[in-house]
């Protein structure tokens, strides 16, 4: 079975969000997600001070057998993308939920994060 950590939140599309304390949230794709996609060759974020909506596609993640979308899972403004990812976009695969992180967003509205799947109910989804 994948990695589910219980802190985190879960979009039925994959994507995750940790929402911290100043109302900043960090987005990335669960680790069914990336074990889904197998070997991750390039992430394409968007540009800082991107404006998102709640379901918006803010990038790709391709790998050698797909390339898939990824949505923004609340509404908010990009205020930080991974930019490492750029020479080492396998770290998605590594480190899903730590160092593959994809953007920082600075949340609209915090309670949004609370209409996302927690652990229990994400793990019944990719079941």
């Amino acid at each position: 079975m994948s990695n589910v950590p219980a802190d985190l939140r879960y979009a039925k599309s994959h994507e995750w969000l940790k929402l911290n304390a100043d109302g900043t949230a960090v987005v990335g794709i669960s680790d069914y997600a990336q074990s889904s996609l197998g070997d991750i060759t390039y992430v394409q974020v968007p540009a800082v001070g991107t404006e998102l909506n709640a379901g918006d596609g803010f990038g790709v993640v391709e790998s050698v057998k797909a390339a898939s979308d990824i949505y923004a899972p609340v509404a908010g403004t990009v205020v930080e993308v991974n930019t490492a990812l750029d020479a080492t976009p396998e770290t998605v695969n590594q480190d899903p939920y730590g160092a593959g992180w994809l953007i920082k967003l600075k949340v609209a509205n915090p309670a949004d994060a609370e209409s996302l799947l927690d652990a229990a109910a994400y793990t019944a989804e990719v079941g």
